[in-house]
């Protein structure tokens, strides 16, 4: 199958090509809930301003926030990975 490339940058973003992966797909395939990005940003290792890391701190809220409907599908669904999840996110830190 040959694809042009100018037609895989227009559709890659919004629209799913069997057999075609974006480079942010592929790395949020293997993230948790921080990018690396933000990670770094936590950890004080990027340069960035106040204002940036301030809006950083809010999307990563927002994220907190939405993982509730994520636990609601989960239980419904797949009490085995919710099972994983709160053995993840509740272990005693010991």
């Amino acid at each position: 199958m040959t694809i042009n490339s100018n037609v895989v940058t227009d559709f890659s973003k919004n629209y799913f090509v069997p057999g075609l992966r974006s480079a942010s797909m592929v790395d949020d395939q293997y993230r948790g809930l921080l990018t690396e990005r933000e990670r770094e940003i936590l950890r004080g290792e990027a340069d960035v301003s106040d204002n940036y890391r301030y809006r950083v701190v809010s999307r990563i809220r927002t994220k907190i926030e939405n993982i509730d409907e994520d636990v609601e599908i989960l239980s419904d669904n797949r009490e085995d990975l919710l099972k994983e999840l709160r053995d993840v996110v509740c272990a005693d830190d010991e």
